[in-house]
């Protein structure tokens, strides 16, 4: 009966293929509503129902010849058409899909459990470990292991690269001539997963946020959980938002002033999916930024090199740039990052750097998505830089901070000395 033939579709277990009986079901059952046994009238509705289901298995025929479901849903179909006099010329209908809750759309009640990562991987275990990495100013990375660099990496660079999914980011000189760059464009990649998403690319540039993938969609496509793959523009043309619950992943892109800035909130068990992790290759979320990459921000405190950066001479940005002293970009800083951690350190370096006060807004913002996306609140504010990457993220050696500071103390030693005699 078609009631029997329902409660097969549901239980029927599926191996994970780019096999899409699942969606051919979902709307089969849409389409019918669960009828029992259709009367009369309602025969031929029906089988255009079937005929539908008939026509959408067999263009999915090539990617699920081993599916177990697949075989059960086309012998059902034969049989029913057969039990109800179903010619297979005719029309078909079209699936009534299901009305989706009000609220947040990405709880579809019909959609596969594998399609959220908290109640699919989880269901019998702990809370998974959310990790963070961000990329904002000219540019400032935070990686996966809360290691804080500042970076060179002109042109195009990998920030993420796992099985899931990829993010490119390329970055371009702020002013002719300079070190200093900015993130100018942003690419990121959604492989197709099972039948949750299809392969969605999404793409930001200076002066262009979509609230859109590339193709012009909002979601993951056509498949049975597309709605765990979710863009919301927050502020126009100035910050989205994109959840992807089918890998537990949260990401934040906004532009601000001329320039975009990248944040995720990412599970572990994502961040390490890679098919060979001893040769995946440079990864900056991972691995930070190369050494011959990595920019020492102490050597921008001194008079002379603020000095030097005053004096400079070439084009100017569009909004034309303020000349700070270190004492100026520090006052500014302050307005909106009160405590002096890295975040704060970052806003006056890009200052001396760039003149831009938007800058300060990027390290702001970028600080406003810690608090919102690390799991640990005890570890939103960092003090001290990674400069020095040992294998695996090791934490920076002390040793030029220790030398340092000897050579600081001899300094003052020998000066006391020369006032003795």
């Amino acid at each position: 009966s078609p009631y029997v033939f329902s409660s097969l579709l549901l239980s029927v277990p599926t191996v994970a293929s780019p096999c899409n009986i699942l969606k051919c079901n979902s709307e089969y059952l849409a389409a019918t509503s669960g009828s029992h046994h259709p009367g009369t009238e309602e025969v031929p509705e029906f089988c255009a129902a079937l005929r539908a289901y008939a026509h959408c298995t067999r263009s999915t025929a090539r990617t699920c010849r081993g599916d177990l479901a697949y075989h059960s849903a086309v012998h059902g179909i034969d049989d029913l058409m057969v039990q109800h006099n179903c010619s297979k010329d005719g029309p078909t209908s079209q699936p009534r899909l299901r009305t989706l809750p009000p609220g947040d759309s990405q709880e579809r009640s019909d959609s596969p459990e594998i399609c959220h990562y908290e109640k699919s991987f989880h269901k019998h275990s702990a809370t998974p470990n959310y990790t963070h990495c961000g990329l904002f100013g000219d540019p400032h990375l935070r990686t996966f292991t809360d290691s804080f660099q500042t970076c060179k990496v002109q042109g195009a660079w990998p920030l993420i690269d796992n099985n899931y999914l990829n993010v490119q980011v390329t970055n371009t000189p702020v002013l002719p001539g300079s070190t200093a760059t900015a993130t100018s464009k942003l690419t990121i990649i959604f492989k197709s997963f099972q039948e949750c998403v299809d392969q969605k690319v999404y793409q930001a540039e200076m002066d262009e946020l979509p609230a859109a993938f590339a193709d012009g969609s909002k979601n993951g496509g056509d498949k049975h959980g597309a709605n765990s793959l979710k863009i919301t523009e927050k502020v126009s043309g100035q910050h989205i938002e994109i959840q992807a619950k089918y890998i537990g992943t949260t990401i934040v892109v906004r532009q601000v002033g001329r320039y975009l800035t990248f944040a995720v909130r990412m599970p572990e068990e994502v961040v390490n999916a890679v098919e060979d992790r001893d040769n995946q290759g440079l990864y900056l979320c991972l691995r930070g930024c190369p050494l011959n990459q990595q920019i020492d921000v102490q050597t921008f405190r001194s008079p002379q090199a603020t000095e030097g950066r005053t004096r400079r001479k070439g084009p100017v940005l569009p909004a034309a740039p303020e000349a700070f002293t270190y004492e100026t970009a520090t006052a500014k800083c302050r307005e909106k990052l009160p405590v002096e951690d890295l975040y704060f350190q970052s806003c006056v370096f890009d200052l001396l750097t760039t003149g831009d006060v938007n800058f300060m807004l990027a390290a702001y913002y970028a600080f406003e998505d810690v608090k919102m996306l690390h799991s640990n609140k005890d570890k939103l504010h960092l003090y001290e830089r990674t400069r020095d990457l040992a294998p695996g993220n090791a934490a920076p050696s002390r040793r030029p901070r220790a030398l340092l500071a000897l050579w600081a103390a001899l300094l003052c030693l020998s000066r006391w000395w020369s006032v003795l005699l």
